[in-house]
């Protein structure tokens, strides 16, 4: 509240964020540092889950596993975004890697993504690992897409992948 003879000050206006927003790891992250990440599709691109499109996607998912250019704690397909719970090791490259990735289906597959991309690293890593893991898993049913975790076939995890130890 201000005082009677405080003269009045103007409105603050939000005027978005002042230009790209960089993703890069500082030195201090820990190279097993877990992050979920967001991407968007453009208004007009492909579904994410029509069926061979979100084959293709997760085979690539699954050969950027491979290539140890990221490791997937969890990848989940939306029809017009995608979820994942990624580490990116050793490399710390996660800007690039998640571009290239973008630009290759963007190519190959006609998606027009926007441009950039939301993540957040995981601090407290159980606890909120566990979190991101329910709240990722959960999208297909929050948008009522399917009725349990089991039924939302666009999802991909390493961990779940090696089967039982």
């Amino acid at each position: 509240m201000r005082e009677p003879d405080e003269p009045p000050q103007a409105p603050r206006i939000y005027h978005g964020f002042g230009g790209r927003l960089y993703h890069e790891m500082p030195a201090w992250v820990a190279d097993d540092a877990v992050y979920h990440v967001r991407v968007r599709c453009e208004k007009g691109s492909p579904s994410l889950t029509e069926p061979g499109l979100a084959g293709r996607l997760l085979e690539s998912v699954k050969l950027y596993q491979e290539q140890q250019r990221w490791w997937v704690h969890l990848f989940l397909l939306m029809p017009d975004h995608w979820h994942a719970l990624l580490s990116f090791g050793l490399a710390r490259e996660m800007s690039k890697t998640i571009g290239d990735w973008k630009r290759f289906h963007a190519r190959c597959s006609g998606i027009v993504w926007q441009e950039n991309y939301f993540d957040h690293r995981v601090r407290n890593h159980l606890a909120e690992l566990e979190a991101k893991w329910a709240y990722t898993r959960d999208n297909p049913i929050a948008a009522g897409l399917c009725e349990r975790v089991e039924d939302w076939p666009w999802q991909w995890s390493a961990e779940e992948s090696a089967g039982p130890k």
